[in-house]
C-alpha cells in the first residue's frame, strides 16, 4: 500500500457521495488533499500528455481524470471475461484534491465470478496516483512542499516521496520539455539563452541516479561502439574529455558521474550487457561499464539492485 495514501481525510459508503462540488457516485470513496498548487492551462495539459501513453486520460473544466483497465478471466484465457476499470480523479486549483472510487460489481455486466475485484480496483488506484506524482509536474511540487514543511533538502525530499509512492510505474518522458527558441532572425522571436555553466566535480556525484534525467537533462552526442556499430544515447554529456560525462543508454541507463567501477553491475548481468571502457579524466572513476549490448537486456534488474552508488535505472523496452 502506498504510503502517502495512509493520509485519507474522507472516506464514505453511499450511493451517493456530497461534498460541495463533488457529486460522486459510487460505494467506496477516497479523498487525498495534497498542500501544492495546479491551476495553469499548461500545467494540466502537460500531466495529461505525460500519461497518456500510461493511462486514458481526460480533463472537464478544473479535473483530470486517469482511467486503468484491466480484464478479468473466468477460466482462462479462452473463457468468460470481464473488462474492468478504476478512475483516479484529480480536482486541480490552490490545493489539489485527489479522488478515486470503486464501483460496486455490477456496473461490468455483474460477473460475479471475478475474485478480489474491489482490493484489485483499489490497489491499481493507489498505483496511478503513486505514478502521477513520481512522472509529472506535480513531483517537483511535492518536493518542495516536503522539503519545505519537514525542513530537509531536495534531495533528501525526493527520497522521501519516492518512499511514499513505492507502486509508482516509472514513466519516461512525462514532464514537458522546454519549447525551443525559434530561429534567430524571425520576428518576435527570443534571443538564444546562453548554454548554463555546468560546474565539473571533484569527486563522483551522490546518488541515486535522477530517473527523470530525460525531460532534466539535454540531449547530447551519442557515443558509437566500435565492433557493432551501436550508438549509444547519451544526456546531459559535454564534450569528449569525460570530464562530466552524464547519463548513457536510452533503457540501460547509468549516470556515468555517480558510477565509480566496482564493477558489481558486469558481475551481476546474466547476458553481458556491459563491458569495461575507460574514462580517463573523469572525477568519480578512469573506467566505465559501458552498455555496448543494451539491447540484449531482459530487465532483470540485477544490475540496477547492486550498484552500490545507485548511478542504474532500468527502463523496460515497450
Amino acid at each position: 500500500m502506498s504510503l502517502l495514501l495512509k493520509d485519507r481525510v474522507y472516506t464514505m459508503e453511499a450511493p451517493t457521495a456530497k461534498r460541495g462540488v463533488y457529486p460522486l457516485h459510487g460505494y467506496k470513496l477516497g479523498l487525498y488533499r495534497l498542500p501544492i498548487r495546479i491551476d495553469e492551462p499548461g500545467e494540466i495539459k502537460s500531466i495529461v500528455d505525460g500519461l497518456k501513453k500510461t493511462f486514458e486520460m481526460d480533463t472537464y473544466a478544473d479535473r483530470i481524470f486517469a482511467t486503468y483497465r484491466w480484464v478479468e478471466y473466468k477460466d482462462g484465457e479462452d473463457s468468460e471475461s470481464a473488462d474492468l476499470s478504476v478512475t483516479v480523479e484529480i480536482v486541480t486549483g490552490e490545493v489539489v484534491d485527489i479522488i478515486y472510487q470503486v464501483f460496486p460489481l455490477e456496473k461490468f455486466g455483474d460477473p460475479r465470478w471475478v475474485a478480489d475485484y474491489r482490493k484489485k480496483a483499489d490497489h491499481f488506484a493507489k498505483m496511478i496516483i503513486d505514478t502521477i506524482l513520481r512522472n509529472t509536474i506535480m513531483a517537483d511540487k511535492m518536493i518542495e512542499s516536503i522539503a519545505k514543511s519537514e525542513d530537509i533538502t531536495k534531495t533528501d525530499a525526493m527520497l522521501r516521496l519516492e518512499e511514499m509512492t513505492p507502486l509508482s510505474k516509472i514513466v519516461p518522458n512525462a514532464k514537458p520539455k522546454p519549447v525551443a527558441p525559434a530561429p534567430a532572425g524571425v520576428p518576435g522571436a527570443a534571443e538564444p539563452v546562453a548554454e548554463l555553466e555546468v560546474e565539473v566535480p571533484d569527486g563522483a556525484k551522490p546518488g541515486p541516479i535522477d530517473v527523470e534525467y530525460k525531460s532534466k537533462m539535454p540531449a547530447s552526442a551519442a557515443y558509437e561502439v566500435d565492433d557493432s556499430k551501436y550508438k549509444i544515447k547519451t544526456w546531459g554529456r559535454r564534450g569528449t574529455d569525460n570530464a562530466v560525462m552524464g547519463v548513457w543508454g536510452e533503457f540501460v541507463s547509468v549516470d556515468f558521474d555517480i558510477c565509480v567501477a566496482d564493477g558489481a553491475c558486469i558481475d551481476a548481468c546474466p547476458v553481458d550487457v556491459y563491458e569495461w571502457f575507460d574514462t580517463p579524466g573523469n572525477a568519480a572513476s578512469d573506467k566505465k561499464p559501458l552498455m555496448s549490448k543494451e539491447s540484449d537486456c531482459i530487465f532483470c534488474l540485477a544490475c540496477e539492485g547492486v550498484c552500490p552508488p545507485k548511478a542504474i535505472k532500468i527502463f523496460e523496452n515497450s
